[in-house]
């Protein structure tokens, strides 16, 4: 595997930024049993501590927890996943640039014809489960 540095080394601060992101929960989610922790925007309350960014809080979400241009969508080995339905889908990937995972809908007959069509063409399979073994 041969990836350029300069992706490895965004791939590593990627890891390293996720790490360090908070959890962004919504307002009051942490005192009110009927709300749930999933994000909602605070723009739109008057009253709402997390827009008015105050101090004991969460933090609010910002542009800049961003992770780099370069690897957004990238899988961890610095190549492009590409969701596979069909052993046809695999036609015109390149095993330097892609890396596959098969769709979660597939069943166990297909799933094998996909995963000895990949091995063939020497793809890696990020989801091969037992039945690459079988």
């Amino acid at each position: 595997m041969s990836i350029d540095r300069s992706i490895e080394k965004l791939i590593k601060l990627r890891a390293e930024m996720n790490r360090r992101r908070p959890s962004f929960v919504r307002m009051n989610s942490w005192y009110i049993a009927r709300i749930n922790d999933s994000w909602r925007s605070p723009r739109r309350s008057l009253d709402n501590k997390i827009r008015l960014e105050r101090k004991g809080f969460p933090p609010r979400v910002k542009v800049g927890y961003r992770n780099p241009r370069a690897v957004r969508g990238l899988h961890s080995s610095g190549r492009v996943e590409v969701l596979v339905h069909s052993p046809k889908e695999l036609e015109g990937l390149d095993p330097k640039l892609h890396v596959v995972r098969i769709s979660s809908t597939i069943g166990a007959r297909k799933r094998r014809e996909i995963v000895s069509k990949a091995s063939e063409m020497g793809l890696h399979i990020v989801n091969a489960g037992l039945s690459a073994t079988a």
